[in-house]
């Protein structure tokens, strides 16, 4: 009689664990959280949400390689503005960045990108020294110049990353300390003040985050 009871104990509780299981096993692959999406979103004739996307660009970075949209494709990357002379806040920016290529530059589906405000003092050589400057000999970080106009009409309407008005002329200048994460479709997904510490820290869990999106998405 005591064995049938555990029997029936027993068949009554083997599917009851092994639903629990399956529920856990399936939360455990989830992303711990999804990070929002930020720009202005446009709504198709399908009615879709389509999300702000960072246009097309053409820049040479510090190795004077070409750097357009087709290296970052399929990558997450960071970027920012900075300038080689400047002896505020890019200095702070630059080694809160170091922070991050260190964690992720053995990822090959990871980027930074460092865009000088001052072109015409910022060569390929000035950028190639303080690349070398902050430990990079790869094409993990790239530190990339070009025309001013379009150098500018990037951070302000592409990356978002200033909000004042300007042309990209002779007196027009960008001195921001914010950063960008932009996804894989080129999507903006977070912003960061470069010279806090802690919100480094928080660009930090939010990269892994976004790794571990694409990872359950491809996993789907």
């Amino acid at each position: 009689m005591f064995k049938g009871k555990i029997n029936w104990l027993l068949l009554l509780l083997l599917p009851a664990t092994f639903i629990g299981w399956y529920f856990y096993s399936k939360k455990e692959n989830k992303p711990i959280r999804t990070l929002a999406y930020f720009g202005p979103k446009k709504h198709e004739k399908t009615k879709d949400t389509s999300y702000h996307t960072v246009p097309p660009f053409f820049f040479i970075d510090q190795n004077n390689n070409k750097v357009t949209e087709d290296e970052v494709k399929g990558k997450i990357y960071v970027t920012d503005f900075f300038f080689t002379t400047c002896k505020s806040i890019c200095p702070i920016m630059s080694t809160e960045l170091e922070r991050v290529y260190k964690q992720f530059n053995s990822r090959n589906d990871f980027l930074i990108i460092s865009h000088t405000v001052d072109p015409e003092t910022d060569s390929v050589a000035q950028l190639k020294e303080y690349a070398k400057l902050h430990g990079v000999n790869d094409n993990k970080w790239l530190f990339v110049t070009g025309e001013k106009k379009h150098l500018y009409e990037i951070a302000r309407k592409g990356y978002l990353l200033n909000a004042e008005e300007g042309d990209g002329g002779e007196e027009d200048f960008i001195h921001t300390q914010n950063f960008a994460l932009i996804d894989k479709e080129r999507h903006i997904r977070g912003f960061y003040d470069g010279t806090d510490s802690i919100e480094i820290n928080r660009l930090i869990v939010d990269l892994k985050c976004l790794f571990d999106e694409y990872a359950y998405t491809e996993k789907k």
